[in-house]
């Protein structure tokens, strides 16, 4: 099945849309931005900026968690506080059709489920949440907001460019006195409830995926180019299985070679037929 680009948006992806009755939804960072959140990649698929932060140096250096976690200071300020968008309402409307298998989200904002959609699964995590990695005790993000600041308050009024994920383009300042409270339980070190580069996706996640994506008649990707194995690998498997799959994102995707219907366009454009 080759890929092509289809000029008649509403049309052909209505007709894609109406012809399965059972979709496999998979979104990336590409549905959020229209709420105000970067993402990560351009049109070409290549990283726009330093690739994020990875699992194992945020566990073993000081340096990094301290890095990481005043950036975030920073970010999560609009983060926290952004809205759905019409894309995001879109794939409501989708699942009170009836039509929705089962929505995976690589995106850890929290924003489907604020919109109104039930059937979720947030694939790497949550921002909204932080945990301790020794004796699993959680708080709100929001909350540890607030310890940041107290312990940070040169940092808590500064301000950066946004970049994805609540993270802020926060260069030129020195962070080797940020204070990163530890577990109030264990003094352990304390990540947000998201999965890192180079950590596994939980495998519950991942098997509640799978299964209903083999149940699904037809997969429906949103805003991702896919270019991460853990939600390429849903459509590679659906690919397999002879499913017809749908992609709607600005530029290239892992994908394209395996789709039956591209389009490249806004994610709010491209699912206007929802509203």
């Amino acid at each position: 099945m080759n890929a092509a680009i289809q000029p008649d948006l509403d049309t052909r992806l209505r007709d894609f849309v109406e012809a399965h009755p059972r979709l496999f939804v998979l979104t990336g960072a590409g549905i959020s931005t229209d709420s105000g959140i970067p993402d990560y990649r351009d049109r070409a698929g290549q990283w726009k900026r330093t690739p994020p932060v990875t699992y194992q140096a945020f566990m073993h250096e000081t340096a990094t968690r301290q890095r990481y976690w005043a950036r975030s200071l920073v970010g999560w300020r609009r983060f926290g506080r952004a809205e759905p968008n019409a894309a995001h309402r879109a794939l409501v409307t989708l699942e009170r059709r009836g039509q929705v298998q089962l929505l995976v989200t690589q995106n850890v904002d929290r924003l489907h489920q604020r919109a109104g959609n039930e059937r979720v699964v947030d694939l790497h995590g949550r921002l909204d949440e932080v945990r301790c990695m020794a004796c699993d005790w959680r708080q709100p993000r929001e909350v540890f907001q607030h310890a940041l600041e107290e312990r940070n308050p040169d940092f808590a009024v500064r301000d950066a460019a946004d970049a994805p994920d609540g993270d802020a383009d926060l260069e030129g300042h020195d962070f080797g006195r940020f204070d990163v409270p530890p577990c109030p339980v264990c003094s352990g070190i304390v990540k947000p409830d998201v999965v890192f580069f180079g950590e596994n996706v939980p495998r519950d996640r991942v098997a509640a995926a799978i299964d209903a994506c083999q149940a699904a008649d037809a997969v429906l990707v949103v805003g991702s180019s896919l270019m991460v194995f853990s939600g390429y690998r849903f459509v590679a498997a659906a690919a397999k299985a002879g499913k017809p799959i749908a992609t709607v994102n600005l530029g290239v995707t892992r994908a394209d070679a395996l789709v039956t219907l591209k389009i490249d366009a806004p994610c709010v454009e491209a699912l206007s037929f929802l509203r």
